[in-house]
């Protein structure tokens, strides 16, 4: 097994890792959030585990892509929907959405209020989920 199949695999395992993590701190938030519930150390440690799983998730991605035989070979293919997703549209809106899951876990540092706190993990780890899962290449992902 080559060193791009060990990396490939690696990332396609953990991202189910990364995706449990990020739901269940997404949820967690949401359910505090709407029960008014304390923040509390389980709360963080959800976001911290949410936030570590998917930053593991972006390093497998960045250097999947410099070591993938097709990755200098089809940037800039934009007429082909499946290379555009994989090469452009996955990698992009991924770091966007993992720079997003990162602001809302600085911000809720700063804030002093549960509800505060519970409402940023909720917006910013719930627009990350949302991105990361509109641009997973399922067709691949799943095969």
């Amino acid at each position: 097994m080559s060193t791009y199949e060990i990396i490939q695999k690696a990332h396609s395992g953990w991202a189910y890792l990364a995706l449990i993590f990020l739901a269940i701190a997404v949820i967690n938030a949401v359910i505090g959030l709407n029960s008014k519930s304390e923040f509390t150390k389980k709360d963080r440690m959800l976001g911290l585990f949410g936030l570590i799983f998917t930053h593991i998730q972006l390093l497998f991605g960045l250097i999947l892509y410099f070591v993938s035989p097709l990755g200098k070979a089809v940037l800039g293919q934009m007429k082909d929907p499946a290379l555009r997703l994989t090469s452009l549209e996955h990698p992009l809106i991924n770091i966007i959405a993992i720079a997003l899951i990162t602001i809302g876990w600085s911000k809720h540092k700063k804030l002093t209020t549960s509800h505060a706190k519970f409402k940023t993990f909720t917006i910013f780890y719930a627009l990350g989920l949302i991105l990361i899962l509109s641009r997973i290449p399922w067709k691949m992902w799943l095969n």
